[in-house]
């Protein structure tokens, strides 16, 4: 009763997962989003098996660790981000533009799972509220398991919310000729990932 409202509040909030996926529901659509959500979710599921196991400790101590993805990661997302700026009222998500809507399927699986393991935020509130969930006097493994579904199942709702809410305003910038704008929300949302990914 104390773990599912507890996580919820921690997915909710706004982050760079939950930032990513509004603008990737801006620019490319839920259902496209839906790709980086996995690769997300994947990252989640990691982070939180290691901060049990108590690897995350150790990736707290060494944060070097951590910065060949931030960067890398944070590159990405701020090119992506400038491409929208620079769109010039262009419609970004055009099928037949070449811009974020033609973003491979395997890149967007990979910053999502990037945006999420890269993320120290991630790593502390895992190390600081899954453990005290664990009864270390049952075995592990079902233990691990229960709770990571429900965190994953919490993290999916948060992101399609999010994700749905981009779109949604999206559509609203749309029918009132605001594309430009929707365009540098967008950019502005994805750089701002890409800033926090390189000084979180």
């Amino acid at each position: 009763m104390v773990f599912v409202p507890t996580f919820f509040f921690v997915s909710v909030t706004p982050g760079m997962c939950m930032t990513l996926a509004l603008s990737l529901g801006m620019t490319v659509g839920v259902r496209r989003a839906l790709w980086m959500m996995l690769g997300e979710l994947a990252g989640v599921g990691l982070v939180a098996c290691l901060a049990v196991l108590g690897v995350a400790t150790l990736m707290l101590q060494y944060p070097q660790l951590f910065l060949l993805l931030k960067y890398g990661g944070g590159l990405y997302l701020a090119w992506l981000g400038i491409q929208l700026w620079r769109s010039r009222g262009k419609l970004a998500l055009s099928p037949v533009d070449a811009g974020p809507r033609h973003i491979p399927v395997a890149t967007l699986i990979s910053q999502g799972f990037v945006t999420a393991i890269a993320n120290p935020k991630g790593w502390a509130f895992f190390i600081a509220l899954l453990p005290p969930f664990i009864n270390n006097q049952a075995p592990l493994a079902g233990q691990l398991l229960t709770l990571v579904s429900i965190i994953l199942t919490l993290e999916f709702i948060c992101l399609l919310l999010y994700a749905s809410g981009g779109r949604t305003l999206s559509r609203v910038l749309q029918q009132k000729g605001k594309v430009r704008l929707m365009n540098r929300i967008a950019g502005s949302l994805m750089l701002g990932v890409a800033l926090w990914l390189a000084l979180g």
